[in-house]
């Protein structure tokens, strides 16, 4: 277990120059950067207080998609198709006008138990209707082996798909608990991973461990040269944060290079972070997995990163999250939406060019009104879809039309 202080780390890659390299082997490529120089700032003005309910200038929430089973996350390509992901295992395809259809893949390896499955997706937005990522638990002889991202490719027709590669794999799974896995594309068309840390109390801390952290890999399974641990070697080298719980969401700031994070607290504490490169995130619920542990301990690890946003005394269960784009929106506009299962609906955090969270309010039409809401996701024309988890086949995929929040 790697559980030393990567303070020189942690210091060197606060700043990305303007291109990175990714390495396989003898392969050598030139990339972008994934995170631009974040400060660790305090929590905003909404940690551990009451949203306010903002109602709607006019209502806009319709269902485009429904009879579904735990639909985990959507991804569009570029003509505004949409795929979804469902976690017992099924891909669907829904066109730009409405037509459903089922895609077939092999998924015959997939452990299905508890939170896991059929979880993070996203398409590559380089290619046209055909490559798209997920990220699943895997099972062997009926016993769960990890959780990998896996590239498929899309038929012609979008009535089945072939895996092409798993591109990263070694990813803990024990119960199935704490297996989420969102899958987002950064600067560079480089894959962000946000990873739970398994329930395994020792995962958070060990730069060795890929459970607790988020992680930078190539499409073809390439590490970047310039993630803050890639000198160390071995597992190491994909992480770009560390000390996490169960990372549930991640988003990249339109028109920044900052990346930014939803993360379920235990029995408090559900966290928005900021991420910076080589980071501590404070989770450590060691000995054993004690969750009485502060999620950011600032005693044991006083360098550890503050939240931006807590939930404070109690949870809210947030989960995926996205940012509002388009003018439509008002003054929500640049704002981070969070999905919320607990709370059941969504939360809109308004944040300052520093991101600092300024304004917590929560969107009116979709609060319990749903049930429990599990992705959050910006789509075509500035629409937010947004995906319910309530499971019994009664799941739905919603889709939110941009409207401005009354004063």
């Amino acid at each position: 277990m790697d559980r030393r202080k990567p303070a020189a780390a942690h210091r060197r890659f606060l700043r990305f120059g303007p291109a990175a390299s990714v390495r396989n082997g003898a392969k050598l490529t030139v990339v972008g950067v994934l995170l631009g120089g974040c400060s660790s700032g305090s929590t905003g003005p909404g940690s551990g207080a009451a949203a306010t309910t903002a109602t709607a200038s006019s209502p806009g929430v319709q269902t485009v998609m429904s009879g579904l089973d735990h639909p985990w996350d959507v991804s569009f390509f570029k003509n505004g198709d949409m795929l979804t992901t469902q976690r017992p295992g099924k891909i669907t395809l829904r066109t730009a006008a409405g037509k459903v259809t089922p895609v077939q893949a092999p998924l015959d390896d997939l452990f299905v138990q508890s939170e896991g499955g059929l979880e993070g997706l996203v398409i590559d937005p380089t290619t046209e209707h055909t490559t798209f990522y997920t990220c699943q638990t895997h099972q062997r002889g009926g016993k769960p082996i990890d959780a990998r991202v896996i590239r498929w490719a899309l038929s012609a027709d979008g009535r089945s798909a072939r895996r092409e590669k798993a591109i990263l794999t070694g990813l803990p799974v024990t119960s199935g608990r704490h297996s989420g896995c969102r899958l987002r594309f950064v600067p560079g068309n480089l894959l962000a991973v946000a990873t739970g840390d398994a329930a395994d109390g020792t995962n958070p801390q060990d730069l060795n461990s890929l459970g607790g952290k988020t992680l930078r890999v190539g499409t073809d399974g390439q590490i970047p040269t310039d993630n803050p641990f890639y000198s160390r070697g071995g597992n190491a080298r994909y992480v770009t944060s560390y000390g996490h719980r169960n990372l549930q969401g991640i988003a990249v700031r339109p028109g920044t290079t900052q990346v930014w994070t939803q993360e379920q607290g235990s029995s408090r504490d559900d966290e928005t972070n900021l991420l910076r490169a080589g980071g501590n995130y404070g989770w450590d619920p060691v000995p054993g997995y004690d969750e009485s542990v502060p999620m950011t301990d600032t005693v044991k690890f006083p360098d550890a990163i503050p939240a931006r946003w807590s939930s404070g005394a109690s949870t809210v269960a947030t989960c995926g999250i996205t940012f509002l784009e388009g003018a439509a929106w008002g003054r929500w506009q640049g704002a981070i939406a969070v999905a919320e299962l607990k709370n059941k609906g969504v939360r809109i955090l308004s944040l300052d060019l520093a991101g600092n969270v300024i304004r917590d309010e929560r969107m009116s039409e979709l609060t319990q009104k749903y049930g429990r809401i599990r992705t959050v996701q910006t789509g075509p024309g500035g629409s937010l879809y947004v995906t319910t988890d309530n499971g019994d086949g009664q799941d739905r995929v919603l889709r939110v039309a941009p409207r401005a929040p009354a004063a």
